[in-house]
């Protein structure tokens, strides 16, 4: 991937932080909650189970370019079908969340087809019944965008992290192709209320707004694909 500042106006497509800001606090008000979510997985999981070949193909190597390094014990946040759990590597062991049940019925046999040392529980991301700093990683992959409350959940990701460990996200966003933008900022709304899915949604700075550390940010395929590696504050 190619590293990029999310926040340079060449081209006039990104949005200043202000109102970026200003998106992200009214997002949170006008969110999908966390039942309505779940819900609206429960009726894709098997779909979504059926296209993992489709999802290795299209997103497998930037998954391995980003995971490959988690180590340790790992929790994987909105694990959804557990389409990372391959590209995990250096886990000695992975446990992954989420809050659809239907998801998680996949996941457990990804985890048993692959043979890792893990488990999976249904959760809610932004409280997370886990303690704080019982992971070495936390990784999450195409989620903040879904979460009702995208700072919240960082925060739990932050709490249950060692505070040597580290945070890292594979995220779509808001490309920074203008007319990719456009497009994205134009079906916003209507691809939220159909999909739970934000997306013109901007991870890094979610993340800064969280007041986790960005230590390295890159950006693939017109932008619409962002890597995060974070560190706790």
């Amino acid at each position: 991937m190619e590293s990029s500042n999310p926040h340079d106006p060449a081209g006039g497509q990104h949005r200043t932080h202000s109102e970026y800001t200003d998106q992200l606090q009214s997002a949170r008000q006008h969110s999908k909650t966390s039942e309505e979510i779940a819900e609206a997985y429960a009726d894709v999981a098997d779909k979504l189970a059926r296209w993992q070949e489709l999802d290795r193909l299209f997103a497998g190597r930037y998954r391995h370019t980003q995971f490959e390094q988690a180590n340790g014990r790992v929790l994987d946040v909105a694990c959804g079908t557990g389409r990372n759990f391959r590209y995990l590597e250096s886990a000695v062991e992975v446990v992954g969340i989420d809050i659809s049940n239907a998801m998680l019925t996949h996941a457990r046999d990804e985890l048993d087809r692959l043979g890792l040392d893990g488990t999976v529980q249904q959760m809610d991301t932004q409280a997370l019944k886990l303690p704080d700093d019982s992971f070495d990683t936390v990784i999450s992959s195409f989620s903040t965008c879904t979460f009702p409350d995208p700072i919240a959940a960082l925060h739990e990701m932050e709490r249950v992290c060692t505070p040597e460990g580290e945070i890292l996200l594979l995220e779509h966003s808001r490309s920074d192709v203008a007319p990719l933008a456009w497009l994205q900022d134009r079906r916003a709304e209507s691809h939220y209320e159909k999909n739970g899915c934000r997306l013109n949604h901007e991870p890094r700075a979610t993340v800064e707004a969280a007041g986790l550390t960005v230590e390295n940010a890159s950006t693939a395929f017109f932008g619409l694909v962002t890597a995060i590696d974070a560190t706790l504050r």
